[in-house]
């Protein structure tokens, strides 16, 4: 198998790459993110996103890119009903970055993809087909995307979705995009050769996927129709582009796959050329987030396990809150327990998911610290943590209200424990003629009659004290 990607990632912006109109995110309604510029009315010209080539250069510094610092638009002619002005503005002789590379660790060891391209450009509206009618959506056009073409290096499916969800990963962390359903596509070139050969074989284009499943799904079917071709001459392959049915788990021809010239591509003679001065391009690489690889390294030097890492990457509002807790004086690995462990159970107990997590990060470093200083026990900031996920509550005040502070003075201690023992006298007996368990029986008795609020080596220690001067 020879793979190469074509990954179209929608921009985590307010506005549209052109025009002034909201994202596509902001859209409630079918057209109601649509203004004269981006629905093609004559006359309207382009004016250019400040935001997008900023996040473009972010994208293009995360996978080690070259940044070219002059860069242009260029007009691709082609008709569809979902594109207004029957021409895409986008990037072919000046693109923003180029000749980047990112390393995937898989079974197999590592691998380097290298990275042909970054180019910004707008996406098309969206066709919503009804019975025999066909509507258009205008929301999405002109919202801005990035296209990252990588070189053919790609060997196995499995290659492919380690280097997908690695691009996810960096993208959420970095604030480029949110990668959500729709906001991340995939354009998979595929052939296949003799082992050994040096040759590519007929490439075919499995277009527009949003679903790893379904990308994997596809390529493993692609390769074998290759293979099948080739070995059994069922058919012979031709250069198209085809589509992924995802109910048969089949491709199917969709048409022949263009050239660069059958885009009669030429400069926008409507937008000005974009020049990244040294300062412009300084404040960018200052703003960078850090990496994910050295995200990951910060987190097994806190002692966090590779399975803990794993679920911090690839939810990057849960690796924000953490990073944010342990930036307020809270170990990492305590931490990262707290999160992927309380706030987990919690959530689920809730027909909820992790990512579902709304909590703000000081709340959450209130109540950690509240446990590691002793002011309440573990069982008590599990409560609290309770309370501020399911209402919001505020940490301090709910823990006072609740009278859930673990510094509860020895005397209203042994206060309890007298009644516990006049209530649980059997229980007394029990313990004072040989039979140990009774102690636990007393001792919860104890923890439930304070309602779990205080220290419980303080409450072993006296009872224990009292049951040997019984």
């Amino acid at each position: 198998m020879v793979i190469g990607l074509e990954t179209h990632v929608e921009l985590s912006t307010r506005s549209k790459i052109f025009c002034s109109c909201g994202g596509h995110s902001a859209a409630k309604e079918p057209n109601d993110c649509v203004c004269p510029a981006c629905s093609g009315m004559p006359g309207m010209l382009p004016v250019m996103n400040k935001r997008v080539v900023e996040l473009a250069v972010t994208a293009g510094l995360m996978l080690n890119c070259d940044i070219n610092r002059y860069t242009t638009f260029d007009k691709k002619n082609y008709y569809y009903p979902d594109l207004p002005c029957a021409y895409q503005i986008t990037q072919l002789n000046h693109p923003i970055c180029t000749n980047g590379c990112v390393t995937l660790k898989t079974a197999s060891g590592e691998r380097d993809i290298h990275i042909k391209q970054i180019h910004m450009e707008e996406d098309a509206g969206k066709l919503v087909h009804i019975g025999r009618a066909s509507y258009i959506d205008f929301n999405r056009t002109s919202v801005p995307l990035i296209e990252i073409v990588t070189q053919p290096d790609f060997r196995s499916a499995e290659e492919v979705l380690v280097y997908l969800n690695k691009l996810k990963s960096m993208f959420r962390s970095g604030g480029i995009s949110e990668c959500e359903e729709g906001a991340m596509r995939c354009d998979v070139n595929i052939s296949v050769r003799p082992e050994g050969s040096t040759e590519y074989g007929v490439r075919t284009e499995i277009k527009n996927m949003a679903s790893f499943e379904a990308i994997e799904r596809a390529i493993r079917y692609e390769a074998q129709r290759h293979i099948d071709a080739i070995e059994f001459e069922t058919e012979k392959l031709v250069q198209e582009t085809r589509r992924f049915d995802d109910v048969s788990g089949k491709t199917f021809a969709m048409r022949n796959k263009e050239t660069e010239a059958d885009y009669r591509y030429f400069p926008d003679a409507n937008l000005m050329p974009v020049i990244i001065d040294d300062a412009w391009l300084e404040e960018i690489k200052a703003a960078k987030p850090v990496a994910v690889d050295e995200k990951a390294d910060f987190y097994r030097e806190a002692g966090i396990s590779e399975k803990e890492i794993e679920m911090l990457i690839h939810n990057h509002k849960v690796s924000e809150t953490l990073d944010k807790v342990v930036s307020l004086g809270c170990d990492a690995k305590n931490a990262a327990g707290w999160l992927l462990t309380d706030c987990a159970g919690i959530l689920r107990k809730n027909g909820k998911l992790l990512g579902d997590l709304e909590i703000c990060p000081e709340d959450l470093a209130a109540i950690i610290k509240m446990v590691d200083n002793g002011q309440v026990n573990r069982m008590s900031g599990r409560k609290i943590l309770t309370a501020v996920i399911e209402t919001g509550a505020d940490p301090v005040a709910y823990c006072k209200e609740n009278a859930l502070d673990a510094r509860v003075d020895i005397s209203t201690i042994e206060s309890v424990m007298d009644n516990v023992f006049k209530e649980n006298a059997k229980a007394v007996e029990d313990y004072k003629n040989g039979k140990v368990k009774a102690k636990q029986a007393l001792f919860g008795a104890c923890m439930k009659a304070l309602k779990n609020t205080a220290d419980t080596a303080v409450i072993r220690e006296l009872l224990e004290d009292k049951l040997n001067r019984c």
